[in-house]
């Protein structure tokens, strides 16, 4: 998705430890067209699938999946990763380390809102190690809902998350695939 890739490469920063700072755009100011841009190729994507739900993790994950319910025209559940005074039982729940932060926390979601009727896309922001991912996959077969696949605005390629998730058979879809955070520079993978 070439206007991500801009975006990417205009205000992106690379900082050590492989972590790309794209807080100006995605996961802390949020442009709202590139968003728009996101949610519609994501649509594209699965709208055969049979989507009844998207579930997302908190907060990061939150815009795109939003975008991307609106043009398919379904709800939006996002995994919590504190509790609440209203978010306390009737819950399925999983681990999930984060790497940016260095910390691994219990993410939860509401029985209310996914079952096993449901057709559930997973999205998020980034995919590194997969390990958010994997956390939502886990809430999902709680649920016994069924897997359209996964949606993932950048892939850190080399890194292990993308690999994880296709050797387990699940259609993984990602706007952009970056290959080398190396030097400050980002280089993505090229498109076939």
């Amino acid at each position: 998705m070439e206007h991500l890739k801009q975006k990417i490469l205009r205000e992106g920063k690379v900082l050590p430890g492989n972590v790309l700072k794209v807080d100006s755009f995605l996961n802390h100011q949020i442009d709202p067209v590139l968003m728009q841009h996101i949610g519609e190729e994501f649509a594209m994507s699965f709208t055969e699938t049979g989507v009844t739900k998207i579930l997302t993790l908190e907060s990061s994950g939150i815009a795109p999946a939003m975008m991307t319910g609106l043009k398919l025209g379904v709800p939006v559940v996002f995994a919590r990763k504190r509790k609440s005074l209203t978010l306390i039982d009737h819950l399925y729940s999983a681990k999930v380390y984060s790497y940016t932060k260095n910390e691994t926390s219990e993410i939860s979601a509401s029985k209310d809102y996914i079952s096993n009727e449901d057709v559930v896309l997973i999205m998020d922001d980034f995919l590194a190690n997969g390990q958010a991912v994997l956390g939502l996959l886990e809430i999902v077969e709680q649920a016994g809902a069924s897997l359209a696949g996964v949606g993932i605005v950048i892939e850190k390629g080399f890194q292990d998350g993308g690999r994880i998730v296709r050797e387990r058979g699940i259609r993984l879809k990602a706007l952009t695939t970056i290959t080398s955070l190396t030097d400050g520079n980002v280089t993505f993978k090229e498109e076939q």
